[in-house]
């Protein structure tokens, strides 16, 4: 079979357990596409061709023995932010350009104790600080709808080669929109979960209180897959959430009849495209033919999100990233003159503008003076954009809206405008103050590029967004158009 990048990470599964296909098979075909692709996208750091392979071997074993994993053998990409020993994990970063990491992530572990084979690490925003992936040490990640366009940030990499099928899923971090903008700005899914239900451990911090890992793939029913293996509690993490494990698979054939879904007014306000609102407008039509109701409600403290953001996570990156110090380890500069310079030089020429903005922007909100009258003030504010959504998850099961007001914007277009690229992920910053679970899902084209649904749960509720999601992609197609030049 020569098309196994047309079948979901399901399919894929599917063919493993009957012993259609072996896992050497399939890793050998998406290294190869890699090898085939990856020129024009750029979408990974690091390709892990011997270990990948070594994995599949160990995979069929496995399989031949009984093993009923639904993940056991089938390849999928980390985003470069997870630890994983033995390999480079850069985060898009000279600082960390020469880091080989001595142990696992516990996300790292959990997918290599499920038996799935790890073909490499993928391209992001360095430290994750990016909404266009064009921040990376290793240059832009293109989107393949349009090699010309950015594929969103900061988990760029990652959905540029789900999107491309040159891997069948990968994982993805979150911080203020980090997977659903990415998802939806290349036309694949990607799901945020409750913070707190995916660990932690070994995932390099931007912003702790803010950050979650999560799947990114073609479909709802896939990220369902995924997320089986990634939750749970660690013990090594204290923002771990202590509750049992779900299977995310079991509600995805529910139907949707009597679904209350929420349509905030301010997502629907001046500033989105045209063309994006029509075709969010029409996913809604869909969903009330399936015995949806919609309902009209206000998240008054919405606009609050991009600024209050833009205060807690540079306070928390810069106390994060305060540990790349040129001592320890990752970059150091050469011949530094005293200690003073060691950390200035090796600060300066490791880290890019992005970081250095964001570290500086931090640096000063928590500093002497300052800390009441912005970092306070910010989360108090942050307190009542979560009281909006609790109120609002009162009256309705659910929320909808766009995840991005627009559709992917062209390399450079805003790369000297920080408040714009800021603005990008309006939409999505509010879920992660939160804590909320959200996702992003393919629902159409706007000017011949994707655009996402963004699907907003309450706390916990992954099983509920999955099936809400599941059930539009068994009446609609668009989670399984391949950009041209790609098929």
């Amino acid at each position: 079979m020569s098309d196994f990048h047309t079948l979901s990470l399901s399919d894929l599964a599917g063919l493993l357990q009957a012993g259609e296909v072996s896992s050497q098979q399939l890793t050998e075909y998406f290294l190869a596409r890699i090898k085939q692709y990856d020129d024009q996208l750029n979408s990974f750091i690091t390709v892990a061709e011997q270990q990948a392979m070594q994995a599949a071997e160990a995979a069929d074993v496995r399989l031949k023995n009984g093993h009923t994993d639904a993940l056991c053998g089938v390849p999928f990409a980390h985003k470069d932010i997870f630890c994983s020993e033995g390999l480079r994990t850069s985060c898009g970063s000279k600082m960390l350009d020469n880091f080989i990491s001595p142990y696992d992530a516990t996300v790292v572990h959990q997918l290599k104790q499920a038996g799935a084979v790890m073909l490499g690490k993928t391209n992001m925003d360095e430290f994750a600080m990016g909404s266009s992936n064009e921040t990376s040490y290793y240059g832009v990640v293109r989107n393949p709808w349009n090699l010309d366009c950015v594929p969103g940030g900061s988990s760029g990499g990652s959905a540029a080669s789900v999107a491309a099928r040159i891997i069948p899923a990968a994982t993805g971090t979150d911080t203020g929109g980090s997977i659903r903008q990415p998802a939806a700005l290349c036309g694949i899914t990607g799901i945020k979960p409750t913070y707190g239900t995916v660990s932690r451990y070994g995932m390099i911090a931007f912003a702790s209180s803010l950050d979650q890992a999560g799947p990114m793939a073609q479909s709802a029913e896939d990220c369902a897959l995924l997320l089986n293996v990634m939750t749970g509690f660690d013990e090594k993490d204290s923002t771990s959430l202590e509750r049992d494990k779900e299977d995310y698979t079991h509600a995805l054939n529910l139907p949707l009849r009597g679904l209350r879904i929420g349509l905030p007014k301010e997502f629907f306000a001046e500033g989105m495209n045209v063309a994006v609102d029509a075709v969010i407008q029409q996913a809604l039509q869909q969903y009330k033919a399936m015995g949806a109701e919609l309902v009209d409600i206000e998240l008054p403290n919405s606009h609050l999100s991009v600024p209050v953001y833009y205060v807690v996570a540079p306070a928390e990156c810069s106390a994060n990233l305060s540990r790349f110090d040129g001592v320890r380890y990752g970059y150091r500069c050469e011949h530094p003159e005293n200690l003073t310079d060691l950390y200035e030089r090796s600060r300066g020429e490791g880290f890019g503008a992005e970081v250095k903005r964001r570290i500086m922007v931090g640096t000063y909100a928590l500093s002497a003076g300052y800390y009441d009258a912005y970092y306070l003030k910010a989360q108090q504010l942050r307190h009542l954009i979560s009281d909006d959504f609790k109120q609002a998850f009162e009256t309705v099961d659910v929320i909808m809206g766009p995840t991005t007001p627009g559709t992917a914007f062209r390399i450079g277009e805003k790369s000297d405008d920080p408040i714009s690229m800021y603005l990008s992920d309006i939409y999505t910053i509010a879920v992660n103050l939160a804590g909320l679970p959200g996702m992003s899902i393919p629902a159409g084209f706007a000017n011949n590029m994707p655009v996402g649904l963004q699907i907003i749960g309450n706390y916990f509720d992954e099983s509920r967004l999955l099936n809400v999601a599941h059930q539009y992609q068994q009446g609609t197609d668009w989670h399984m158009r391949i950009p041209k030049g790609f098929e």
